[in-house]
């Protein structure tokens, strides 16, 4: 009798996991089609390839490894430590830094990894102000970051260059530990020279958080950062970069042993990051997403993923023409690297409106603030859009006067659901041209 009991229920437990699965299952196909089907046109989403992909499926994600290559707590981690320290030499190679740390887990863990690397609660940084063009992470009201340090900000000028004149008389009164260039939603290129100009005067860090054109700066196709004196830089991998999710911290002078808390100066740099991000912040690290990462690296010294570069920052400019000529308006006007903001400021509609309209169409966009932006960050008058994960599909400049035409007859259809329609199977016609690569 206890025979069938077993027997019933391990068929009763198999056939629970069965009905699991499947539903997982369900979901990822679904996934894959919508994928197939949509205009993927967000700031965060790119494609990765199938050699990135199999390598998360690996035995690393069984290993745990805490510390850092060479000098793990745990034994018999010959094999991790070659996988990381692959990773970290080929970002250094790659980004021009004396060290990486590949251990950081996202965008807003690693900026706060440094943060508490080189600054003690109450300290100032001088960041790019929200409205303007900054992120997030770097700091808002909803943040942990806020609870702890002072936050100063500057702004763009009307012509939405930065606003070094403000920066500096921010910087020389606040006298702020770190002055950090970054953003989410600003279309040019950043003047690190003058960064650097006003740093010597108040002696603070700089540190760039360039996640969204990290990809362009790997090809050499933007300028590099620590061209110009900068001491940290930080990137997340799965954006421009193409790459797993996670996080590098990049900076100048040569690690010492994690293990021993350095002297506070700026040579100690490195080992300070390193002992922020463990055991300051996070546990051991995710070993299979530092595989993938290793893998990435590699590709993305490839001529391949140069071409990619090149061709996204093209598809970009081509876009920014294109929208210009039906007589939309744009943040900057212009574009230098992968993005467009679109400004409604003024219009009946709002990107609330828009959204709902491209949604309709399957053209995925993410809203955007404009500077000094008159409505909530909620319902704000900016449409962000980026290149890179089209382009990634294959899309060339020609493609995109037509990505450009879709987004104009869908805003100029809103309210007409047949026109609407008609415009979705035309979408879905032109994505089906354009496969991904990791499916």
């Amino acid at each position: 009798m206890y025979f069938y009991y077993v027997i019933v229920r391990y068929l009763i437990i198999s056939v629970n996991n069965m009905i699991q699965d499947l539903e997982v299952q369900q979901a990822i196909s679904a996934e894959e089609n919508r994928q197939q089907k949509w205009m993927e046109l967000i700031a965060s989403e790119n494609y990765q390839s199938k050699q990135v992909l199999e390598v998360q499926w690996s035995v690393f994600a069984n290993k745990y490894a805490e510390w850092f290559p060479w000098k793990r707590y745990y034994w018999w981690q010959e094999n991790t430590d070659k996988i990381e320290q692959l990773a970290i030499d080929r970002a250094k190679n790659l980004f021009k830094s004396d060290h990486a740390n590949v251990q950081a887990l996202s965008w807003a863990a690693a900026n706060l990894c440094f943060y508490t690397a080189v600054m003690e609660p109450g300290d100032t940084i001088l960041w790019m102000d929200l409205s303007h063009g900054g992120h997030l992470t770097h700091w808002a009201p909803v943040t942990f970051f806020s609870k702890v340090f002072n936050f100063q900000s500057y702004k763009t000028n009307r012509d939405w260059s930065i606003d070094f004149e403000e920066m500096e008389s921010l910087a020389k009164e606040y006298k702020p530990k770190v002055i950090l260039a970054g953003f989410s939603a600003y279309p040019r290129e950043l003047d690190y020279a003058k960064f650097a100009e006003i740093w010597k005067k108040v002696w603070a860090i700089l540190y760039a958080d360039l996640s969204h054109i990290w990809g362009f700066i790997a090809a050499w196709e933007l300028k590099n950062p620590f061209d110009y004196g900068f001491h940290a830089m930080m990137t997340t991998t799965h954006k421009s970069l193409r790459w797993p999710r996670g996080a590098l911290i990049l900076s100048k002078w040569v690690v010492s042993n994690p293990l021993k808390k350095p002297e506070d100066t700026i040579e100690n740099l490195p080992t300070k990051i390193d002992r922020a991000v463990f055991p300051g912040m996070q546990g051991g690290p995710h070993m299979n997403t530092i595989a993938w990462i290793a893998v990435a690296l590699g590709e993305a010294q490839t001529l391949e993923f140069k071409n990619y570069a090149h061709q996204t920052l093209i598809n970009a400019k081509t876009l920014a023409e294109e929208v210009l000529n039906y007589w939309y308006k744009l943040v900057t006007w212009w574009t230098d690297n992968h993005m467009i903001v679109m400004d409604f400021s003024g219009e009946s509609f709002t990107w609330w409106d828009i959204e709902k309209v491209l949604d309709k169409v399957w053209i995925s966009t993410s809203k955007s603030t404009i500077p000094d932006d008159p409505n909530p960050p909620f319902n704000p008058s900016g449409l962000r859009i980026w290149m890179q994960a089209m382009t990634t599909r294959g899309v060339k400049e020609d493609d995109t006067k037509h990505i450009a035409k879709f987004i104009n007859e869908a805003i100029r259809s809103r309210d007409n659901e047949d026109e609407l329609k008609l415009i979705r199977s035309q979408v879905e016609e032109f994505c089906a041209r354009f496969s991904i690569p990791s499916v």
